[in-house]
């Protein structure tokens, strides 16, 4: 959509995969390996936290687990990509944080309404 131009995550995992490997990776191998990520493990992991998740409803549930998956991508998968904790490397501020922020909720705040509509 081109809200942050200068913010491309998927170029970033490429470029690690790349230096991981030794080898050039294929554009595709990013895009798939984050819609592995977050149709598969996400999903599988939701799945099994609902229960353990705080709040009483499963869109507070939902915003529980959004909120935990972005810490991790926040501390974790973006400082690993080199963009810094929060991708703060990237100089555009706070906005790929809220970016990934309002991308996890959506995800999870969606599950956490089907979980519940399902009587998880």
């Amino acid at each position: 959509m081109g809200w942050l131009p200068s913010f491309q995550p998927y170029e970033n995992l490429q470029a690690f995969l790349s230096r991981l490997t030794g080898t050039n990776v294929h554009p595709a191998a990013p895009w798939l390996l984050s819609f592995l990520s977050g149709a598969t493990i996400l999903g599988f992991a939701f799945g099994r936290l609902y229960r353990r998740l705080p709040g009483n409803s499963g869109w507070m549930k939902g915003i529980s687990f959004g909120v935990l998956a972005w810490m991790v991508m926040g501390l974790v998968l973006f400082p690993l990509l080199e963009m810094g904790v929060f991708a703060h490397r990237m100089g555009l501020g706070i906005a790929p944080a809220l970016f990934s922020l309002a991308m996890l909720l959506t995800y999870s705040v969606a599950m956490g309404a089907v979980y519940e509509a399902l009587g998880e």
